[in-house]
């Protein structure tokens, strides 16, 4: 258990640290005073005040954080605007969160995204410069008789060049964009005999496990792969190469999970596959046992991962602010209090229905529920 308690404590305080500083960032650039810094939920464990009078703590529910603003009614950074004005000097004012222009208000509020996707941007970074990246083209070395690819018209020693639009620039795309794939056919570019030819291939949904033993439904379409000449191609990026790579992976991941969201909204999309808290600990703690750049690794992508979804309009969520803001600018003029009260009930209702949906998920992914 402790295998997989551990790694997953550390993979959400970093990941939510850094959201949580990605906030903190811009409040302080635009003198926002900030009361608390929390990394958890739920009563302190340890704690310490800095000389601005910030609160930075360490609480028990290690499932989030939060930056509470000078002024704040609650953690959601409310606020009555027609009475906080009055209840603090003019010194006091100019550090209310409530009372900066929209536009910074934004900013502070998107900090925490924008910080998760350089997070991840700054790993893969890493990776691709002092580790490498493979650029080993993907050759068919064999079709499964009978299987989607046969039927399709794949053939042994096509070199595959793109799925469904993505260009396969390695050997380790090939299995990435078959599984991330939503729709019922696949789209092959494949090279062969120097000519270039577009295969659709439906795959199978096949019930099996994954590569660290988790049983999941996997699409498959029945090849093998392997180098052409059997030479591997694996190089250390130079900064250039290594910064667009990583802008190209993080946008891959955000792309394909709203991809993978709008398929589940439509009925089309697998939901067992939305885990929670549970299964991102199991997950972490496999991939620990790995080793260190595995780790990492999926720590930039449950970055993304968060920095996506608190980009969602959701009241009580990042998004959720973003979209007040919208409303804003368009009215001009703030929401009423009672209509952003309502909004977060919404919100609130929203986020506790995914919560036990994913707890389920969870919970039926370690055999408990059948």
């Amino acid at each position: 258990m402790l295998t997989y308690i551990i790694p997953f404590i550390i993979l959400i305080l970093v990941v939510v640290f850094i959201h949580e500083y990605g906030h903190y960032y811009f409040a302080r650039k635009y003198g926002v005073g900030v009361t608390d810094f929390s990394i958890g939920f739920g009563k302190e464990i340890f704690g310490w005040n800095d000389k601005s009078g910030t609160r930075w703590k360490i609480c028990w529910i290690p499932l989030g954080g939060y930056v509470k603003f000078f002024g704040d009614r609650n953690v959601f950074s409310q606020a009555d605007h027609e009475k906080i004005l009055k209840q603090y000097n003019k010194e006091d004012q100019e550090k209310l969160f409530v009372i900066k222009p929209l536009y910074q208000r934004a900013l502070i509020v998107f900090g925490g995204p924008l910080a998760n996707f350089i997070l991840a941007i700054a790993i893969f970074f890493c990776i691709y410069t002092f580790v490498g990246k493979d650029f080993t083209p993907a050759m068919i070395t064999e079709v499964q008789k009978d299987s989607p690819a046969m039927v399709g018209g794949l053939k042994n020693n096509d070199v595959i060049l793109e799925i469904d639009g993505n260009k396969v620039e390695s050997i380790m795309d090939v299995a990435k964009f078959i599984t991330t794939s939503t729709g019922d056919i696949i789209d092959f570019k494949v090279e062969r005999l120097d000519q270039e030819y577009l295969i659709k291939v439906k795959p199978n949904i096949v019930f099996s496990e994954d590569n660290l033993g988790n049983m999941i439904n996997k699409r498959m379409v029945g090849i093998q792969l392997g180098a052409v000449n059997n030479e591997i191609n694996h190089v250390k990026l130079g900064p250039a190469q290594a910064i667009i790579h990583s802008f190209k992976e993080v946008y891959f991941v955000s792309a394909s999970s709203l991809k993978y969201i709008g398929s589940m909204i439509k009925g089309s999309g697998d939901t067992s596959q939305l885990g929670g808290p549970i299964r991102i600990a199991k997950i972490t703690g496999q991939v620990a046992e790995i080793g260190i750049l595995p780790f990492i690794s999926i720590m930039a992508y449950i970055s993304i991962s968060l920095g996506l979804i608190n980009l969602f309009p959701i009241p009580m969520l990042d998004g959720g602010h973003l979209m007040f803001y919208a409303f804003e600018k368009v009215l001009g003029r703030p929401l009423s209090q009672k209509m952003q009260e309502g909004f977060f009930r919404i919100g609130m209702f929203l986020l506790i229905s995914l919560m036990f949906f994913t707890t389920f998920n969870d919970l039926k992914d370690l055999g408990l529920f059948n």
